[in-house]
């Protein structure tokens, strides 16, 4: 199919405001989309604005209770795979809720799901679905207690994902180029960490509790994942008071201290609470700017401080300002490498 027929608008755009850097109809070529002669490529017809691809869709259901009974709301949507990931996260971010609880000096989201997490769940899925199933699609099943992500495609090898160690499996691309796509639009890192990693954003909420983790499941065509609502107990919905009553008291988790957060949660020598000690007698409220510093940590404690300054419409330098100095007030830290490192609130009563 003569690729000059078809635009790239949306993928362009999407990279630009991803990337903050140029495009350059180049890229088509060099991202496996386009070939040398001008020819869209199979992973090229699901990129572009108008994409006709029967498999391109995304079935999203919100369910009334804890099975598939009655349906509060249902939509189908067929388009490229950059807008089915933007539909997909608008639908759950739609239908599942946030609390919150009043801290000394700042306000603390506690969500139903980490939204990171979610949106890596979402891309492994339209990055590693089998697109040569007919009639296939990614579904998006919302409950009262879960959110339930289910695509075509088994593992590559044959194996059962509920029966391997998720911090030992290896890279096994189905569909290489659209990865690489993905990983050209900052949508994903390293290939092979996304597991992994969606359980450790999960387990870096301020709400967590043991036994939420995600849950992996493989069946002879489909893989499934599920996210656990971490606000919903046995007897339905917990109160918002019961949850900050339980985060309130998790002194021995979330240490403040220096000595036993250093000693339990080891960072790089640029990242370490040595470097910010916290300061005594910092109850005054916090800004409006450290604020919604605090709720983007909560919703990607992957989140740069580049991506702050653009949220924010501040300087890089006004985010480092904001960051020293919730550091230094024991409400903000950062574990690992600047890199691949991830950004902690804190919780103390």
């Amino acid at each position: 199919m003569d690729a000059s027929k078809h635009s790239f608008i949306i993928l362009a755009n999407t990279f630009r405001e991803q990337t903050h850097q140029e495009w350059n109809d180049k890229y088509l070529q060099s991202f496996g989309l386009v070939t040398p002669d001008g020819k869209l490529t199979n992973a090229g017809l699901l990129f572009v604005d108008n994409c006709t691809v029967f498999q391109s869709r995304i079935f999203c259901t919100r369910w009334t209770g804890l099975y598939k009974d009655d349906a509060i709301s249902s939509i189908e949507h067929r388009a490229n795979l950059v807008l089915l990931l933007k539909y997909g996260m608008d639908f759950i971010k739609n239908y599942t809720m946030s609390g919150w609880v009043k801290m000394p000096n700042y306000r603390l989201n506690l969500p139903d799901y980490s939204d990171r997490a979610i949106f890596e769940g979402l891309v492994n899925h339209l990055i590693h679905r089998d697109y040569t199933v007919m009639g296939g699609e990614v579904h998006i099943d919302i409950y009262d207690n879960r959110v339930e992500l289910v695509s075509p495609g088994a593992m590559l090898d044959g194996t059962q994902i509920q029966d391997r160690d998720i911090y030992k499996v290896p890279s096994m691309r189905r569909n290489p180029v659209i990865a690489d796509v993905f990983t050209q639009l900052d949508y994903m890192e390293k290939p092979g960490s996304g597991l992994r990693k969606m359980r450790e954003l999960t387990e870096k909420l301020p709400n967590f509790l043991q036994g939420k983790e995600p849950q992996y499941q493989t069946e002879a065509t489909s893989f499934y994942t599920t996210f656990y609502n971490l606000n919903w107990g046995e007897n339905g919905r917990i109160p918002v008071e019961e949850v900050a009553n339980r985060v309130n008291s998790t002194l021995e988790k979330y240490p403040v201290n220096e000595e036993s957060s250093e000693k339990k949660y080891p960072v790089n020598e640029n990242s370490t609470l040595k470097k910010y000690p916290v300061k005594r007698n910092t109850n005054k409220p916090v800004g409006r700017t450290a604020q919604r510093i605090i709720d983007m940590v909560i919703s990607n404690p992957m989140i740069t401080r580049e991506k702050m300054a653009d949220k924010l419409g501040i300087s890089l330098d006004g985010v480092k300002k904001q960051i020293k100095n919730l550091r230094e007030r024991g409400i903000l830290t950062h574990e690992g490498s600047d890199k691949s490192g991830y950004w902690r609130i804190i919780v103390k009563p």
